[in-house]
């Protein structure tokens, strides 16, 4: 059994942190020693390691309490939920990231760090020996194995919509036949 401060410092937390937790029900402790500590389980420890994850993958604390009361309802939902949110936020600051490029070049004589865009990828596929062929035939594999998250992937890479499109539906036309890819469309131009 873990008295609260030894819990608490074997996780990284403050006091106060757990006695919230016990305050709202998301980690009570498993008993009280004779002068009224707080005691923890191992099964309490466990939980604990739990909510320390979900809350490092930065899903709120009722997303939390709910997924531990209900782990078969709404568990997959809450972590669809923050992945989409992390897709966006990498989005935003990848087009950040390029604007700044974009001003870093212009004020300091056509200087700029890379910044993977299509034609960064495009070089690094010629540059691991993959033909235009291959190229299409992993845009289809992509697109099979995961759409949403070609479809992420291609907007990372800040093509307009429109291209992004033309690429899935290459994709999914390439290689149909799975035997013959030198008549592949080219996917990336």
């Amino acid at each position: 059994m873990y008295r609260i401060t030894a819990l608490a410092r074997k996780f990284g937390l403050s006091r106060s942190t757990l006695l919230y937790y016990d305050r709202i029900g998301l980690l009570q402790p498993a008993g009280r020693s004779e002068a009224g500590y707080r005691l923890y389980s191992k099964g309490d420890v466990e939980r604990l390691k739990t909510v320390c994850e979900y809350k490092q993958a930065g899903l709120a604390i009722d997303d939390i309490r709910r997924m531990l009361e209900k782990p078969q309802e709404g568990s997959g939902i809450a972590i669809k939920q923050r992945l989409d949110e992390l897709g966006r936020q990498i989005r935003s600051l990848q087009s950040k990231q390029r604007m700044l490029a974009e001003m870093l070049a212009a004020v300091t004589d056509g200087y700029a760090p890379l910044v993977i865009d299509k034609y960064a990828w495009m070089e690094m596929f010629r540059s691991a020996g993959m033909d235009e062929a291959a190229m299409c035939r992993w845009h289809r594999e992509f697109e099979q194995r995961a759409p949403q998250a070609h479809q992420e992937f291609l907007e990372s890479l800040g093509i307009t919509a429109e291209e992004s499109e033309q690429v899935r539906s290459r994709a999914t036309e390439c290689c149909k036949n799975h035997n013959e890819c030198s008549a592949c469309p080219q996917v990336l131009k």
